[in-house]
């Protein structure tokens, strides 16, 4: 296309040269990451959940460090603002919109984990089960911060327990 044009064709060679280093620089990102998520006991135990991957799990386990910390597992999806805000004076009682404190990065992370549980094909998940069911009713946006907030939530006692994914007891609390 840049052919008989001599100022596109340096024009285009930079930048095709800008975008090789660029890709090699990612590549390489991308390896440390992994690296980064293999060498940690806590984000292998958080990427057996579905939807969870390296970026997400280091996030969460940089954001929590102690779970400790919490008292309830339920506080996790609150601490990263992934629960309504609540206005209430005299007889009014307004539910609003999410309310957006805490970390944004790991927010994001934990929306993204659960856009990928709702739009990729996850076997047999009761966790999509439940999101499917609820964006049904209230729509897939909602769906994905409620189930962001679960996986918060889930994350947060798998990380206190030390125990993997088990299907059947996020099925139970997904209800």
């Amino acid at each position: 296309m840049v052919a008989g044009h001599p100022t596109l064709a340096v024009i285009a060679d930079a930048l095709l040269a800008a975008r090789t280093v660029l890709a090699r620089e990612l590549d390489g990102f991308e390896r440390r990451v992994r690296q980064l998520a293999r060498a940690d006991a806590r984000t292998r135990l958080l990427m057996s959940a579905p939807g969870v991957g390296a970026i997400v799990a280091l996030t969460y386990v940089a954001a929590i460090d102690d779970p400790g910390r919490f008292s309830s597992s339920k506080v996790a999806g609150a601490h990263f603002g992934l629960t309504p805000k609540r206005y209430q004076s005299g007889e009014k009682d307004v539910t609003g919109r999410i309310s957006k404190i805490g970390d944004g990065g790991v927010r994001t992370a934990l929306y993204e984990a659960a856009n990928v549980i709702l739009t990729r094909p996850v076997k047999g998940s009761a966790l999509k089960s439940w999101a499917m069911r609820l964006a049904n009713r209230a729509g897939m946006r909602k769906a994905k911060v409620a189930l962001a907030r679960k996986l918060a939530v889930i994350l947060h006692r798998m990380l206190a327990d030390g125990t993997t994914f088990e299907p059947d007891r996020a099925a139970t609390s997904a209800g």
